[in-house]
């Protein structure tokens, strides 16, 4: 799944103040979005056991969400212009399904 944040997306200002970078958390909402997109929405509580930012995002930067596994667990890259910028693993807590 292809993303950018457009330039006037209100987690920008004071993110950081003349050089804004987007924040991890909008990074990793794309990623649930990407899974809920190819997936559907899994049901239950939804964990981020292991991140690793990279490299930073910038606004209007075009990125890609690439996805690898099944519920409950996938592998994650978020892919910019080069190279990766964020990865890492999503799960769905079996406790919850």
């Amino acid at each position: 799944m292809h993303f950018s944040i457009p330039a006037d997306h209100p987690c920008l200002p004071g993110h950081f103040p003349g050089h804004p970078l987007v924040p991890g958390v909008v990074v990793l909402e794309q990623v649930i979005a990407a899974v809920a997109r190819q997936h559907g929405l899994p049901a239950g509580r939804l964990r981020l056991p292991q991140v690793k930012f990279l490299a930073p995002l910038y606004p209007q930067q075009r990125a890609e969400v690439v996805l690898q596994g099944q519920a409950p667990r996938w592998k994650f890259q978020v892919l910019g212009p080069a190279g990766t910028l964020v990865r890492g693993e999503l799960v769905i807590d079996a406790a919850d399904v």
